[in-house]
Order: C-alpha cells, then sequence, then structure tokens
C-alpha cells in the first residue's frame, strides 16, 4: 500500500510567494471539467474567484481538502494523515514563547515577526474540523506535529493530552531556540562546526524519544536541509546508530519524508540513504510521507521513496489510528482494504 501519513493544508508566512503558490495548486488541483482554457481570460478570471473562496473560507474547508485527497488517491494513496504544525495555533503561542528565541537579537527579531506570521489559527477548529472529516472519508487520520523543546515536555504533554489525536508526530525544528531551517537564518550555519551540531541535535531527538510524548518522529535528519553536513557523512556514523537505538528503547516509528526532496537546497528525502541503512538493521518502524503543503504535491516522490524502502530491506509501512501501530504491506495494491 502507498500511505502518506504527513501533509499539511496550510503553512504561512503569506508572502506574494505563497500568493503565488496558491494559486499554481487550484490551476493544477480539482475538477478538470470545470477548469477553463488555460491562460485565456476566463481562465484567469476563474482562478481569481478560486483563490478569492479559497482565502474566504480557509484551509479547514472540505474543498480544500478533498483537493488534497483527489490529488492522492489518483495517484495511487490509499491512507492519508493530515497534521498541523503546533505552531500555527493560538492556544500553543505561550509555549513557542518560552522556549523560542524571540530576543532584540537579529535573529530573535526575525523569529518574532515569523511567529507573528505563522500563528493564526485556531487548535480546537483544526481538531473538530479533520475529526467530522473523518466521518466520510475512511482513508483519513488526524494527526499533529508538534516541535520538541528540552525541559518543555511536561506543557508539551499537557497540550497534545486534550485532543484525541490517531497519533502524534515530534520533530526537532529548533536548536536551542533557533529554527535552523528558517532560510532568513541560514548563515548561522557559517560559524558552526557541523559534529558537534549534529551531537546537540541528536541529544535532542533522544530526549523525545525519551519523553514517551510522540507515535513518530518526523525527518530525523532535517538538519541537512541547506546542505549542512560533514563533507564525509560516515563520521555520523554513530550518531544515526544512537538515535535508531533510541527510537527502539521509546517504541516510536519515523518516517521517510520526501520534502526536503523538493523544497530544499540539499535534494534529498529524510533520513538519506546511509542513515536508512542503519534505521533498517535496528528494525526501527517507518512511514511514508510528502510533508506536502499544496495539494499537487501531495505523493510528490513516494515511489522513490517506497523503492528505497525495499532495497533497504524494509517490507511494511507502520501506519496509526487512535494512538495505536499496525502495518501494512508496502507492496500491496494502493486499492487494498484499509
Amino acid at each position: 500500500m502507498k500511505v502518506d501519513m504527513h501533509f499539511h493544508l496550510e503553512e504561512g508566512p503569506y508572502s506574494l510567494r505563497w500568493l503565488s503558490r496558491t494559486l499554481q495548486a487550484l490551476a493544477a488541483s480539482g475538477s478538470a471539467s470545470d477548469r477553463a482554457i488555460a491562460h485565456s481570460r476566463a481562465w484567469a478570471e476563474d482562478l481569481s474567484e478560486q483563490l478569492e473562496k479559497r482565502m474566504w473560507d480557509g484551509c479547514f474547508s472540505e474543498e480544500w481538502l478533498d483537493r488534497y485527497l483527489d490529488e492522492g488517491r489518483a495517484r495511487g494513496i490509499g491512507l492519508f494523515g493530515v497534521v498541523d504544525h503546533l505552531y500555527r495555533f493560538r492556544e500553543c503561542r505561550p509555549y513557542y514563547e518560552k522556549h523560542m528565541l524571540l530576543d532584540d537579537s537579529p535573529i530573535g527579531c526575525l523569529q518574532q515577526e515569523w511567529l507573528n506570521q505563522v500563528c493564526v489559527a485556531s487548535l480546537e477548529e483544526f481538531v473538530t474540523f479533520v475529526t467530522d472529516a473523518k466521518r466520510s472519508r475512511p482513508d483519513l487520520r488526524l494527526g499533529v506535529e508538534a516541535d520538541f523543546f528540552e525541559g518543555g515536555e511536561a506543557e508539551l504533554g499537557r497540550i497534545l493530552g486534550a485532543c484525541e489525536w490517531d497519533y502524534v508526530i515530534g520533530s526537532v525544528h529548533f536548536l536551542d531556540g533557533w529554527g535552523f531551517d528558517n532560510p532568513d537564518t541560514r548563515s548561522t550555519f557559517e560559524r558552526m562546526d557541523p559534529l558537534k551540531t549534529y551531537a546537540r541535535y541528536y541529544d535532542l531527538l533522544g530526549q523525545a524519544c525519551r519523553s514517551g510524548l510522540f507515535d513518530l518522529i518526523a525527518h530525523p535528519d532535517n538538519l541537512k536541509a541547506f546542505g549542512f553536513r560533514p563533507a564525509d557523512e560516515k563520521e555520523l556514523l554513530p550518531l544515526y546508530r544512537r538515535a535508531a537505538e533510541e527510537l527502539v528503547l521509546a517504541g516510536a516509528a519515523t518516517e521517510i519524508n520526501t520534502g526536503l526532496a523538493y523544497r530544499y537546497p540539499v535534494a534529498e528525502p529524510c533520513p538519506s540513504p546511509l542513515f536508512l541503512s542503519v534505521l533498517a538493521e535496528h528494525n526501527v518502524p517507518i512511514t511514508l510521507s510528502s510533508d506536502a503543503h499544496y495539494p499537487d504535491d501531495i505523493g510528490r516522490l513516494l515511489d522513490e521513496a517506497s523503492a528505497a524502502a525495499l532495497k533497504a530491506g524494509y517490507r511494511e509501512w507502520t501506519v496509526f489510528e487512535g494512538r495505536k501501530a499496525r502495518t501494512v504491506p508496502i507492496a500491496e495494491s494502493s486499492k487494498s482494504r484499509i
């Protein structure tokens, strides 16, 4: 079975690029019979109307969700997991304000601006919307992607415990309060030692595993987003092995996430082929994710990821429902019963 257990309905900041990318997604998805002839005046007017409707309805609308699901089903996906980043929810802002770097330094000011731009949604609205949508979409699951911060386990546990999830994804996007995958702060890497920085990253990932808060650890080497990695990746093998051991001890899964392969300069999925081989040696459960932020990206590069998993020795994906894990065969028909 082909699965996609990690996609998002929206992600700011709401720049001109975001508007352009949303228009592109609207043009590429939806019913072909409803589309006017490309590049005609009628086509432009229709897209303008679609964008206006998308803005007024917001991302928590059945029409927008079904664009993802329809595109994904057409690409052979049999099970979907929709998630949102915890930092998007106003109810969770105090958690981020406590742990992010938000001082008057250049990075702090950039991150203050970013948090103001992206923290615009309602956790309750998201959970209610997806829970209701699941009733008529049996191939849909509800998840959330929560950032792990050292020392924030108790507070995060209270936030996550207030909702009924199918699964909870833990991720490490911040090193000592710095959001390292923000392109506006990537110059920070220039003064960092790769081995020491990766050691700190995997220390946090290990703490996330040991917290017991997460069913799934996302993109377990996303520190490489802008190509930051030792010249010889094999120097990271001890850290990869330690991370695999932590995942096994925690009973947590990880994922093959193709998002970095098509959205970031590194142009490689998470985990790398070398890291994937280590995960397979340790029998770490994995699932499959495109990390799409727009409907036309759902399922992107998943066939290549499936082939990589099979080559590494995997035969099953791990999927979730009601915080319980089960497996489905990788090679099973996408139309098989879920």
